[in-house]
């Protein structure tokens, strides 16, 4: 790894505005690289239960939006209090991952990135096992920044039938 990229990964935020400068200057695949390996970077710690690393190296903008792999109505970053980061903090724990990049599609001012996360996680009380959710992240550019702006994952890293999808969809128990 190359000493620029080297330091963009453990810079955190400060790597994210050298991320924007990059782009601005003509390098959006640079750019959509660089935040591929530093969204596997946050995502890994999160599965530890390491939420203040998640957070240095992934802000998000003012009108973030998560769909959870829970289900669920969106979550908003305005209702991510300290509260909600304590009780992710103790949600997950002792995890690992892996990110498969499917595709990554990248302009001076926005990056999505189409991944498959694979953990090993102990996810809220649950023993450890694993985890594959597919995930589609969305970063902006902001001045000088970039700021994830939507998060999108859900659990069907794994194909089902049509019949589950369904009960799925009328909120039916499986």
């Amino acid at each position: 790894m190359s000493p620029s990229r080297r330091s963009v990964l453990v810079a955190g935020t400060a790597g994210l505005v050298s991320l924007a400068k990059t782009a601005q200057s003509g390098g959006a695949d640079a750019a959509a690289a660089d935040l591929v390996r530093i969204s596997e970077k946050a995502n890994a710690a999160l599965m530890r239960g390491d939420v203040d690393t998640y957070r240095a190296l992934v802000p998000r903008t003012q009108d973030f939006t998560l769909m959870s792999p829970f289900g669920g109505t969106p979550s908003r970053e305005a209702g991510f209090t300290e509260k909600t980061w304590d009780g992710m903090r103790q949600f997950f724990k002792n995890g690992t991952l892996t990110q498969e990049v499917v595709e990554t599609y990248a302009s001076a001012d926005m990056v999505v990135l189409a991944v498959i996360e694979r953990a090993r996680v102990e996810v809220g009380g649950l023993p450890a096992q694993d985890w594959a959710l597919r995930v589609t992240l969305v970063y902006r550019r902001e001045g000088e920044e970039w700021r994830l702006a939507h998060r999108h994952a859900d659990p069907l890293g794994h194909a089902i039938t049509l019949e589950q999808s369904a009960a799925l969809g009328r909120g039916a128990a499986s």
